[in-house]
């Protein structure tokens, strides 16, 4: 994904990820360098600290792990030649599951290395049992994505199963992190789902000490016995799933690779044409292929769930003058331009019959308008109800939060329509890699927006600075951009 499938860049993206894993380290450093001398008989609190971390954890590498499986049933690829071969179908796909396991585990070794490094360095080397903890974390995560993935084939069929396995995977990355949200929300009236973690109220109801619960953060610190425990029980549960499932995995992907590339159903329309304008028939078109896309809802959904506890601190507010409504304000911004960035690409980009939009007998403005109308459309349905909730608790921070929204999601957009290249909607994943300077711009466009209007909801002059930093990324983006023809 990274080198989009061209060698020459490889030197390019090591290069890339040296310098992100020194900026990790410096960022470790200050994160967790001063919890590196915690004794390894710890209290119940840091006990839960830990152990909330790991579920965390667990749930972005089982959401991971689900759409890895999910790509592995639907992508035909070599799925011909497998069944072909004189090796048993199982054997290969028993190798394929655990091939998928290890890039799991891999990916959270390398996000978790710079912050267990910095534990190594600063609290000795009991630490190391951490990188076990990561393993067996992952594999966990693994062997119950495709438990879950197999299940949901096998009682739903391969025909839904594509979509809802994408869903499912959104609401496990999503579903952990939000309920903390949402715990410290009802009872500090703070988004940090940290202040929960450490809360007196959950500790006190949490197991004792002695309980096997607390297995996994006690291997984290160091204690060997319940780091083998864990280690070898997640690797069973692994080897028992690739034992298990690997015989009918072939039979599972063969049913999959039987559906169509869209995965939408063919429809009767018992109407007849409708009679419109040009105008109003690109818009309905476009409309249409957001509304019926497979992959937008898994695609889009975890960024509309981090909405909710937004929108649950919102209606807390209602009748109160509440400071914490600034906090939102940044957090509505960067995930309109971020949802927009994607439906963008969608429309733009991902247009599946460019040539036969390119020669309809309407102006090429007219088509542009109709894609950038569907975004801006798309974002103002998602993001309106947020803004009057607002407005109702604070129209002064109500007005930002819209202003910052529709600018946001217009950057967004405009980035995505500077560098436009003609791909395939099933290719939307694997976006950033056509162009990286239109990634890290819109990135970059949808913090400094969040930043902007933060600081504006808030009465600080320091909005200036960071508006004319936004204004610059956009400017920057439009002169290197490549001329359209």
């Amino acid at each position: 994904m990274l080198t989009a499938g061209k060698p020459h860049r490889i030197r390019v993206v090591a290069l890339a990820l040296v310098a992100f894993a020194l900026f990790m380290h410096l960022v470790a450093l200050s994160v967790v360098a001063q919890f590196a001398e915690i004794d390894p008989d710890a209290d119940r609190g840091t006990l839960v600290v830990i152990t909330g971390c790991a579920l965390l954890a667990w749930s972005l590498m089982m959401s991971q792990a689900m759409e890895s499986v999910t790509r592995a049933f639907y992508a035909r690829s070599d799925l011909d030649l497998i069944l072909s071969s004189p090796v048993a179908s199982r054997r290969v796909f028993a190798v394929r599951i655990a091939t998928m396991a290890a890039s799991t585990m891999l990916m959270a070794i390398l996000l978790a290395a710079p912050f267990i490094n910095i534990l190594i360095w600063r609290g000795g080397l009991r630490w190391l049992s951490a990188y076990g903890v990561v393993i067996a974390v992952g594999a966990l995560a693994a062997g119950l994505s495709v438990a879950l993935t197999v299940a949901l084939f096998r009682s739903i069929g391969p025909k839904r199963t594509r979509l809802a396995a994408q869903i499912v995977a959104a609401i496990v990355g999503a579903t952990f992190v939000i309920g903390l949200q949402i715990a410290a929300i009802l009872s500090y009236g703070t988004l940090s789902y940290f202040t929960f973690l450490k809360s007196d109220l959950l500790v006190s109801l949490v197991p004792a000490v002695e309980s096997a619960v607390w297995w996994p953060a006690r291997a984290v610190l160091g204690d060997l016995a319940a780091l083998a425990v864990v280690l070898g029980g997640t690797l069973l549960l692994l080897a028992g799933a690739i034992a298990l499932f690997s015989p009918r995995f072939g039979d599972h992907a063969t049913a999959a690779a039987g559906i169509s590339e869209s995965g939408v159903t063919q429809r009767r329309w018992r109407t007849g044409f409708r009679r419109a304008s040009p105008r109003a028939a690109l818009r309905r078109k476009e409309w249409t292929l957001l509304i019926r896309d497979p992959w937008l809802a898994s695609q889009t959904l975890m960024q509309l769930f981090y909405l909710l506890p937004p929108g649950l601190m919102l209606w807390r507010a209602f009748g109160s003058n509440n400071a914490d409504l600034v906090l939102l304000v940044p957090v509505l911004v960067m995930a309109a331009g971020q949802l927009a960035g994607g439906l963008a690409w969608l429309a733009i980009s991902g247009e599946d019959a460019p040539d036969l939009v390119a020669t309809a007998p309407v102006p090429a403005q007219w088509i542009v308008r109709a894609k950038m109308e569907a975004v801006t459309g798309s974002v103002a349905v998602v993001f309106a109800p947020f803004v009057i909730a607002m407005a109702i608790a604070s129209p002064g921070d109500a007005l930002v939060a819209a202003a910052g929204i529709a600018i946001s999601a217009a950057s967004a957009t405009l980035i995505q329509l500077w560098f436009r290249i003609q791909a395939k909607r099933k290719h939307f994943r694997r976006r950033q890699t056509s162009s990286r300077i239109a990634t890290f711009a819109e990135a970059f466009s949808s913090i400094a927006w969040a930043g902007t209007f933060g600081l504006a909801a808030a009465g600080r002059w320091q909005a200036a600075i960071t508006a004319l930093i936004a204004i610059g990324i956009l400017a920057g983006a439009r002169a290197v951009a490549p001329k359209k023809i």
